[in-house]
């Protein structure tokens, strides 16, 4: 999820400055006339399908094949990131923002710790290391040594380490590789005393947890080997949890979990703290609804049993003590509530211990004998404490506005540790403790900025059906009048966009720009409700949002007009694309980042078909009809002047295949929409954004923001 930063108050002498930088943004569009960018050539296929009684022309198709074994797309790739590059190399923003992009991250930064066996487990990046290193630190020691190094896999930095589990016992850790950002991964083993790697090496991993069984094998969730040449593009059905065990070959792992009858579900294992029972959550697509089966573990064999048969509701695993088991769900609970499931006897006794409340719960877990309990109220953490059986103890102590992650304990032991983050707030790792309900920071960040010189507001704006829509608005607390700004919105999948830190955005922020997060409808903040209102037969409602909070910034004074962006990656890039259709007056830039464009057939490749749950099914006439009216590659208008665009994707991205960027950057190039730019930035061996090297990713946002710059009249810091 993207993050924000917020803008810095300068010295007296800067604030003189102040009123020229605000004229300045005020009249700052570009408003010269541009001549029209002779843009690649773009062949045009003669492809028109009926589909439901309408004609739909398709004449890019041929740009879905994948790029490493289609010469011509890969041609196509060439010249247009040829073209691409030249114009943003001569953008005059885009040194500064480059060289202050390094600066900003230049600072060491800490993953939240797991401990096991007494020893310390936890990501690490001195600042500018293309990949995070996992540290180890034995017991009693003040520092960790490198235990992983990832920045020695791969020449250009694009292999990553992912997830990594350390086994009970603290001798081994698990972890998973991801290769030029896809989302396959080979799972690996390395011994903690002296960094020694084991033989095991397990292929065609995807969408998986990491369980230890014991610290003798894990469980985990593959996908059978695809067939040649469709590794990247493929749909991925029939997902199966298996069991390793250390010393042995993959080919001997034995199959725990899998539903044949059910090829479209999908299933992830866990394991109670104790390792006294193995729980399997299914999922069929997006939606937070999931069936649970359970298993005791330890009697020679696998046989689960069903605790909830069907996708009927969200059930997370919070975690187990002996044969009680303790849940998140939304059964009967829109913001859902926690159950403790006894399974001593004959049948499963649930019962609730602590009921939903006015707040979305976000998540748990058992911290020595207490339940810590993750809310996000008026999307800001709140964090409180409750005994085993529901009682209240009070709220954990937090270091103020902003958003937990990463929290982490166990039952049994009264410390943990979690991620605290807020809009000019750096990832900090704090330690607690349940028993007292304090906090305190773990290792300190050292900044290379002032937070105090930053302003963060939290508006409620009114959406063209009237729903009330929360927004946070970042900007310098020096900044007076209108100033170029960006609008970030995702909008979908029950996600959330509590406050952030990112120190990309902050070189936009000290630059004198604001940066506004819309918490549209489609997402996560407010439960069930929130997330029904914007997917499926409503997802205009998410359009709408987004639309009415461009037009709420400029009426009350924090972008000017001309001098609004809008920003959004992935469900994100949708939405950049359906709204700058809808209303290209409104913006003077987008950045569509790795979107979704083609709504008519985005079920047809990789994990498309698990979005079904918040877009619809393109095969149901009904949905169909939905899709097709804001579908962002069939819906450009041609004859309107459009803002500049810059669509950003991956050659190997296998969550949203670049084909949804490729087709609908051709389009907006063929068609008559005005003199402003309109490019794709393809970068090589990246994916959807999971594992991208850090010198990929300042040099990507020193092209976005310095594009941005230029449309919106912003000029960077030197």
């Amino acid at each position: 999820m993207p993050s924000k930063a917020v803008a810095r108050l300068a010295s007296a002498a800067m604030l003189a400055l102040v009123p020229c930088l605000a004229l300045a943004a005020e009249d700052h569009a570009v408003t010269d006339p541009q001549p029209v960018l002779a843009y690649p050539p773009t062949e045009r296929e003669d492809v028109v399908e009926t589909v439901f009684g309408q004609q739909v022309a398709d004449p890019y198709r041929w740009l879905e094949a994948d790029v490493r074994g289609d010469a011509k797309v890969e041609r196509w790739v060439a010249a247009q990131s040829a073209f691409t590059d030249a114009y943003l190399k001569a953008l005059p923003e885009r040194p500064a923002f480059e060289r202050r992009l390094k600066g900003l991250f230049d600072y060491a930064r800490f993953g939240v710790p797991r401990e096991e066996g007494g020893r310390l487990f936890y990501a690490w990046n001195s600042g500018l290391l293309n990949q995070a290193q996992l540290l180890v630190r034995e017991p009693g020691e003040k520092k960790g040594r490198v235990l992983l190094d990832p920045n020695g896999w791969a020449k250009d930095g694009a292999t990553a380490l992912d997830a990594w589990e350390p086994s009970p016992d603290g001798e081994t850790v698990a972890y998973t590789v991801q290769d030029g950002g896809s989302d396959w991964r080979t799972m690996k083993f390395v011994r903690a005393a002296d960094g020694r790697t084991l033989a095991d090496e397990l292929k065609w991993v995807k969408f998986s947890a990491i369980a230890w069984v014991g610290s003798e094998g894990v469980l985990y969730s593959r996908f059978a080997a695809p067939k040649e040449g469709e590794a990247f593009q493929a749909r991925n059905y029939d997902q199966t949890v298996y069991f390793h065990k250390l010393g042995t070959p993959q080919a001997d792992d034995v199959a725990v979990y899998a539903t044949p009858d059910k090829p479209t579900w999908g299933h992830a294992a866990q394991m109670t703290s104790d390792a006294r029972w193995m729980v399997v959550t299914s999922h069929e697509g997006t939606d937070p609804l999931n069936a649970v089966h359970v298993a005791p573990v330890g009697r020679g064999e696998w046989k689960t049993v069903a605790l909830v048969p069907e996708l009927s509701a969200q059930w997370d695993l919070i975690d187990g003590i002996g044969d009680t088991l303790w849940f998140v769900t939304s059964d009967g609970a829109p913001l859902k509530k926690i159950v403790r499931v006894d399974l001593s006897g004959d049948k499963p006794v649930i019962t609730t211990v602590v009921a939903q409340s006015d707040a979305n719960l976000e998540g748990a877990l058992i911290v020595g004998d207490r339940l810590v309990v993750q809310y996000l109220r008026d999307v800001k953490a709140d964090v409180k404490l409750f005994a085993l059986d529901g009682t209240p103890l009070g709220d954990l102590a937090l270091p103020g506005v902003g958003t937990v992650a990463g929290m982490t304990g166990k039952p049994g032991r009264p410390s943990g540790y979690f991620a605290f983050t807020g809009f000019t707030t750096p990832v900090t790792v704090h330690a607690f403790d349940a028993g007292t309900a304090r906090a305190k920071v773990w290792e300190p960040i050292r900044l290379k900025f002032r937070p105090e010189d930053y302003a963060v507001t939290q508006v409620f704006y009114p959406s063209k059906d009237g729903t009330r829509v929360p927004m946070f608005v970042v900007r310098r607390k020096d900044a007076t009048g209108p100033v170029p700004t960006i609008l970030y919105g995702y909008g979908g999948f029950n996600v959330s966009l509590p406050p952030a830190f990112s120190s990309a955005r902050m070189a936009w922020l000290e630059s004198g720009g604001a940066y506004a997060v819309a918490n549209l409808r489609g997402g996560g903040e407010y439960g069930d409700a929130w997330h029904d209102a914007g997917r499926r037969a409503r997802k205009q409602n998410v359009f709408d949002d987004c639309i009415a909070a461009g037009e709420w910034l400029i009426a009350n004074g924090v972008a000017p007009k001309g001098g609004l962006a809008v920003e959004g990656g992935s469900n994100g890039g949708l939405l950049v694309g359906a709204v700058i259709n809808q209303r290209p007056d409104l913006f003077a830039a987008a950045h569509p980042a790795v979107g979704v464009m083609d709504m008519l057939r985005f079920d047809r490749f990789t994990a498309g078909r698990y979005w079904v749950d918040d877009y619809g099914h393109p095969d149901r006439e009904a949905d169909w009809k939905v899709l097709r009216a804001y579908s962002p590659y069939h819906n450009i208008r041609s004859g309107v002047d459009y803002p500049a665009v810059l669509v950003t994707t991956a050659d190997t991205d296998d969550r949203v295949v670049p084909g949804h960027s490729f087709k609908y950057a051709a389009a907006l190039q063929a068609a008559a929409t005005g003199a402003k730019p309109h490019l794709i930035r393809i970068e090589t061996r990246a994916g959807h954004g999971a594992g991208k090297p850090v010198d990929k990713t300042i040099a990507e946002a020193a092209d976005v923001y310095a594009f941005l710059a230029r449309w919106t009249g912003l000029k960077p810091r030197p």
